[in-house]
């Protein structure tokens, strides 16, 4: 047990009086855990700086004259900043860890901080999933990490990933949180991300470096298979905006029933033929929970509508039930 006067765990050099005791709900790797965070997000916030930005802009339009006719404008943007900080101008990340690190006051925030230097670049397969974290399998060689979870989102097993990775707080050298942006990529990529990797020849250089040489390369892979910058594959994307469709036809709007589909399509992976059996299903499911405010239409012809039989609508309406009352009832 630490008593009063102890010098704090956290590492402040404080007593453990004057500093964590109060917070007794909050444990040490919480404290921790949110001052890395904000380090990160101060970053974002105050770089780059009015001097870097014709740099990044250069950079920036490069990318966007390949990638436009691929992916929306904002997202080359972003994948473009952590490239231009990480690969093209990592003096701006190395300095402001450097300001950083004279501010830090606690030593184990500060030890964590010293691994930051080198953020990578990381494309990798989920092979599996608990609360915290995700195992995550590089494509290029024999190598797995623990990568954090950012929320609560459920993230199905064999999808791909991608995002520019650090150690996290808790100094085991195979766990890692992403930089800033975590991009999914539906498993309708999956051979072209397969054969983007199959260019790799670890004789002739390093992950980072073709990874450095190859970014646009890869995105323009993706783009030319059909990747929009959206993380379900076309079948869940196809359930979930015939869905939207028969609520607006008929002026309804439901976030949390889309939002209820679409943890069930990506935890269940339901194995149907066509997207509207699915829908349907959603459509009769959302009545009876009342997430929307009732249609007066038989349940035959809202299976109609969708063009399939009552007895698909039912199996899939009595699935997302069984669901939805196991995530209620954990």
């Amino acid at each position: 047990m630490i008593g009063r006067n102890d010098p704090c765990p956290c590492g402040s050099g404080k007593k453990y009086k004057k500093c964590c005791q109060s917070k007794n709900a909050v444990t040490i790797e919480t404290v921790q855990k949110d001052e890395l965070e904000r380090v990160l997000q101060t970053f974002y916030d105050e770089y780059p700086e009015r001097k870097d930005i014709p740099d990044y802009l250069k950079l920036a339009n490069e990318w966007k004259q390949t990638l436009n006719v691929h992916l929306p404008e904002e997202m080359i943007e972003a994948i473009v900043l952590d490239e231009f900080f990480f690969n093209y101008r990592p003096d701006i990340w190395s300095g402001y860890l450097d300001k950083q690190k004279k501010k830090l006051l606690r030593p184990s925030v500060l030890q964590v901080v010293e691994t930051w230097q080198h953020p990578r670049p990381f494309i990798g397969e989920v092979v599996e999933v608990d609360d915290t974290y995700m195992t995550v399998q590089m494509i290029f060689k024999d190598e797995t990490i623990k990568l954090r979870r950012e929320s609560d989102k459920p993230v199905p097993v064999g999808v791909h990933l991608f995002c520019f990775i650090l150690p996290d707080e808790t100094g085991d050298e195979h766990n890692n949180l992403a930089v800033s942006s975590l991009i999914f990529f539906p498993t309708d990529h999956t051979n072209t991300i397969q054969e983007f990797a199959n260019r790799f020849d670890s004789e002739k250089q390093s992950v980072s470096i073709f990874l450095k040489e190859n970014a646009m390369e890869f995105w323009k892979c993706l783009g030319e298979n059909g990747y929009e910058g959206g993380e379900f594959t076309n079948f869940e994307a196809g359930v979930l905006l015939f869905a939207m469709e028969f609520l607006e036809k008929h002026n309804r709007e439901s976030k949390e029933l889309l939002d209820v589909v679409e943890d069930f399509l990506v935890e269940q992976q339901p194995n149907a033929r066509k997207e509207m059996a699915i829908a349907a299903g959603a459509i009769r499911f959302g009545q009876e929970n009342s997430f929307f405010e009732p249609i007066s239409m038989p349940l035959k012809e809202i299976a109609e509508w969708f063009e399939v039989s009552p007895s698909s609508m039912n199996k899939y309406a009595k699935d997302l039930e069984a669901y939805y009352e196991a995530k209620v009832t954990n």
